[in-house]
C-alpha cells in the first residue's frame, strides 16, 4: 500500500497550492521540499510579483487569472491576512510594441477595465514617468501585486492546518513510475506514492534532463528613490515598460524600498546548484538604465540586490501536463517568469489532475506533446 496518494515535489508557489488545495479535499499528500517555504534560492522570493489581468503573453490566460484573482481574495480569507494589494498597472511603450499591442489584444478581447493615456496624460497622472511622445500607457484598475514569500508560506502553513504532511530539508534524487504509482528517492530514505506532482522549479531541469526546460539568472533591485513621495501607492502604481532598454517593471515604494527590475534580465542559463548570486556592476547598469532615461526620481542609492530563477520553456508557456508513458506523474513548470500569480489557480489544477478530476480551464496550451 503506498504511504500517500500524492507526493508533491517541491512546495514553493506551485507545489504548496497544489499540497493545500490536496489537503482540503482530504486527499492524503506529502510535500517534500530541498529547503523550506518562501526561501530564497529559487524563483519565488522578493517580497513582490505582478499581479495584472490584461495578459500581453497571450489572451488565453485572461480566464485563468480571473479565477486566480478570486483564489487569492479566498486564501485571505482563510488565513486571516492580506495577500493581495490592488494598485492598478501602468503599462507603457510604443503603440507597435510587444507589450502595448499584447495588453491591448487581451484587455478589448475580454472586456477588461482599461483606459489608453498619451504620454503626455501618463505623466501628468503618474509625474515619476518621463516617457517619449511617441510612448503610451495602458492603466488597469484590477493590477497590483501579490506578498511572495508570506503567501508561499501561507499556502503551506494551511495545507498542514489541513491535513498535509511536510517534509522540509529534503532532497528528492529520482521519481520512478511503476504500475502501482511512483517511488520517489529522496536523500532521507523512499516515498511511496499512488502520484507524483513535481513542481520543483529550477531544479526540474536536473529531475527531467529530457525536458525543453532552462534555468535563468534574474536580478531584482530595491532603490532609494531622490523624490520619495512621486513613488508612494496613490501616485505610482505597479508598472511595466517596454523601452529602450528592454522590458522593465517596478512597485509602489515599500519600506525595503523601491523595487524595479528588467524582465529576462541578461537572458543567461545558469545552474540552480552553483547560480551566482552576486550582483555585479553590470547586473546593476541593466536595471538603472530605464531608471535614468524614463524614472530619473527612483535612480538613487541601490539599497539591496538579490537573484532569483526562471525557469524557461522554449514557447515561454506554462507546461502542465501527465509525464509521457508515465501518467501518474504529473508535471508543473507553469513559470517562464510569469507564473506566480497563477499559483492558486494552478494549485486547483493540479489538484484535480492528481485525483483524476477533469480541470476547469483548458490545458492545451500547456500540453508536452506542442514539442513532439
Amino acid at each position: 500500500m503506498a504511504d500517500f496518494d500524492v507526493a508533491v515535489i517541491g512546495a514553493g508557489a506551485m507545489g504548496g497550492a497544489a499540497l493545500y488545495h490536496l489537503a482540503r479535499r482530504g486527499v492524503r499528500a506529502v510535500g517534500i521540499e530541498r529547503f523550506e517555504p518562501g526561501h530564497d534560492r529559487g524563483s519565488s522570493h522578493g517580497q513582490t510579483r505582478v499581479i495584472r489581468l490584461g495578459y500581453y503573453e497571450h489572451p488565453s490566460y485572461v480566464p485563468l487569472l480571473r479565477h486566480a484573482q478570486t483564489a487569492w481574495r479566498e486564501l485571505e480569507h482563510a488565513a486571516g491576512r492580506q495577500l493581495m494589494h490592488v494598485t492598478g498597472i501602468i503599462e507603457i511603450g510604443r503603440p507597435d510594441g510587444v507589450l502595448i499591442k499584447g495588453t491591448l489584444a487581451a484587455s478589448r478581447l475580454h472586456g477588461l477595465p482599461h483606459e489608453v493615456l498619451d504620454a503626455r496624460s501618463v505623466m501628468q497622472r503618474f509625474p515619476a514617468f518621463r516617457i517619449p511622445e511617441d510612448f503610451i500607457g495602458v492603466f488597469q484598475p484590477d493590477g497590483g501585486y501579490i506578498e511572495t514569500e508570506v503567501a508561499v508560506k501561507t499556502h503551506a502553513a494551511l495545507a498542514v492546518a489541513a491535513g498535509a504532511t511536510l517534509r522540509t530539508g529534503e532532497t528528492v534524487q529520482s521519481i520512478e513510475p511503476h504500475a502501482g504509482g511512483v517511488h520517489v528517492t529522496t536523500d532521507h530514505g523512499t516515498v511511496e506514492a499512488k502520484t507524483a506532482i513535481a513542481a520543483a522549479g529550477a531544479w526540474m531541469t536536473k529531475l527531467f534532463p529530457s525536458l525543453p526546460l532552462r534555468a535563468t539568472r534574474q536580478v531584482m533591485a530595491w532603490f532609494e528613490p531622490k523624490e520619495p513621495a512621486l513613488f508612494e501607492e496613490d501616485r505610482f502604481p505597479v508598472f511595466m515598460l517596454d523601452g529602450t532598454h528592454g522590458i522593465h517593471y517596478g512597485f509602489p515604494l515599500r519600506a525595503e524600498g523601491l523595487k524595479i527590475s528588467k524582465h529576462f534580465h541578461q537572458d543567461q542559463t545558469t545552474d540552480p546548484d552553483t547560480v551566482d548570486r552576486k550582483v555585479s556592476a553590470v547586473d546593476e547598469a541593466a536595471i538603472r538604465a530605464a531608471c535614468a532615461d524614463n524614472l530619473p526620481a527612483a535612480n538613487g542609492k541601490l539599497l539591496a540586490a538579490k537573484t532569483c530563477i526562471y525557469t524557461m520553456t522554449p514557447d515561454g508557456d506554462f507546461l502542465i501536463d501527465r509525464l509521457p508513458g508515465a501518467p501518474n506523474v504529473i508535471i508543473a513548470s507553469p513559470c517562464s517568469g510569469h507564473g506566480f500569480k497563477f499559483a492558486p489557480v494552478i494549485g486547483e489544477i493540479l489538484a484535480d489532475l492528481a485525483t483524476d478530476k477533469k480541470p476547469a480551464h483548458d490545458l492545451s496550451r500547456f500540453s508536452i506533446s506542442r514539442w513532439s
